[in-house]
């Protein structure tokens, strides 16, 4: 019993999918974070570890308990990101609060080696979808580096406004970053969702946006 309505839910869009993480996807979730050290590193928040040192497949399991206590709490609903049933990456609604603010952050990462698939892209809006129509959230909200122009490109295709810039807004690998805001509300997406609107997109363009 969680306190996230809705919640484990397992979405799916062609060969896209999202579920909850398993003890079994160890393996798999340290083979896929040791080979994008190079692709990854550099938007992590800072860590001591070496980056061999803290994804080793017993790191996974400390990583699964608090997600699971996160779930718990009903702060987090956090996904793996599946590309034809294969592991290839995280996305996590997160700092969900309720009350009069009904809202989370959208956090992402893929595999380099499926970037470029309209994955993270078609995730995003399955994710942002289900949190507007089962979990009860009003508002979805990502924070991306400036420099970061294939995760922004994600949310500029997806139709998320920029609110804002956050100057030193998190210690990312051994600084304090900048950000710039980008969110959702439900009444952008309604009636028929986002993730209508990326079919749309897609159909409209001759290939698939980079995806991180």
């Amino acid at each position: 019993m969680t306190a996230l309505p809705g919640w484990p839910a397992t979405l799916a869009e062609g060969p896209v999918g999202l579920r909850p993480h398993r003890i079994r996807d160890a393996r798999a979730w340290s083979e896929v974070r040791l080979a994008n050290e190079e692709w990854l590193a550099r938007w992590e928040p800072t860590s001591m570890r070496p980056w061999a040192d803290r994804h080793r497949t017993s790191d996974y399991y400390e990583l699964y308990r608090s997600l699971r206590r996160g779930v718990r709490l009903g702060q987090i609903m956090p996904f793996v990101v599946t590309y034809e049933d294969q592991f290839v990456g995280q996305l996590t609604l997160g700092n969900i609060v309720r009350g009069a603010f009904c809202s989370a952050y959208a956090g992402y990462w893929v595999d380099n080696r499926v970037a470029g698939r309209g994955v993270i892209p078609t995730a995003l809006a399955m994710a942002v979808d289900f949190s507007f129509a089962h979990a009860a959230l009003h508002r979805i909200e990502v924070n991306i580096r400036p420099e970061n122009t294939s995760s922004r490109r994600v949310v500029e295709k997806l139709g998320f406004r920029q609110e804002g810039f956050h100057p030193r807004y998190l210690h990312i690998d051994g600084g304090w970053r900048d950000h710039v805001g980008y969110a959702l509300t439900v009444e952008d997406v309604a009636p028929a969702g986002l993730l209508a609107r990326w079919r749309t997109a897609r159909t409209g363009s001759s290939s698939d946006p980079a995806a991180r």
